[in-house]
């Protein structure tokens, strides 16, 4: 059973950070945003952040439990590493996105207007980050039935 819902917990926080990412990345491209793009913006960042969470921790914790298969076994996976490189790419990716965007929510609370300047950068970022969420999806697949 435990096995069952860590599996669960951890695709669905990468189906949820998928979608988080991309709706901030539409958010951010849309133009100059008004406040209404700027709060879905930083709700779809905040669930962004919540999901990374929720599939590093229920990986930790499958990968150092063996609730899946021995430590082992992944890493001695290609494909796994390869996973790994990938959200190691995708954190570094966000440290700015993540710097700027606590600031806007900074200014905001101050009732200021955040300098939207970075917006179209910020959305490249998020848009890079979905199709590398996808790219470990796609290695997950591939070490779970033992390629590479």
């Amino acid at each position: 059973m435990l096995r069952w819902l860590l599996a669960f917990f951890h695709l669905l926080g990468l189906g949820i950070g998928l979608g988080a990412v991309w709706v901030r990345a539409r958010a951010l491209a849309s133009g100059a945003p008004d406040r209404a793009t700027i709060s879905r913006l930083l709700a779809a960042d905040s669930v962004w952040g919540v999901a990374a969470l929720l599939w590093i921790t229920t990986g930790l914790w499958r990968l150092l439990a063996g609730t899946e298969k021995p430590t082992e076994y992944y890493l001695a996976s290609h494909a796994f590493w390869i996973k790994m490189s990938l959200l190691v790419v995708i954190l570094a990716l966000e440290v700015r996105p993540m710097v700027t965007l606590i600031r806007w929510r900074s200014r905001l609370a101050r009732g200021e207007t955040p300098d939207l300047g970075s917006a179209p950068a910020l959305a490249r970022i998020s848009y890079v980050q979905a199709g590398l969420v996808v790219l470990m999806v796609l290695a997950a697949t591939a070490m779970a039935r033992g390629i590479g």
